[in-house]
């Protein structure tokens, strides 16, 4: 279980803590009444953010059709004038 710390303390420690947590290969959770508010992390240690997948309306349209039944044809048309 992560160190937690009230924000009480937290506004009375912040420069330290955040110097602290700059070396630190964990995590803080800030609570607030006891319950968990914030986390506060060495920003090394936390995963980028994966965009969401996004379907081009040209693939949507391509794989709403029905196949040709050849196997190049398909292929022609996904290429273009590639």
């Amino acid at each position: 279980m992560p160190p937690t710390i009230t924000i009480k303390e937290l506004h009375a420690t912040t420069g330290r803590l955040v110097r602290r947590m700059r070396k630190a290969r964990a995590h803080m959770v800030i609570t607030d009444r006891g319950q968990p508010v914030a986390v506060l992390a060495n920003p090394a240690m936390l995963r980028p953010h994966r965009r969401a997948r996004v379907i081009l309306p040209g693939y949507e349209k391509l794989m709403s059709r029905r196949p040709a039944g050849d196997l190049i044809e398909d292929l022609d048309a996904v290429r273009g004038d590639r």
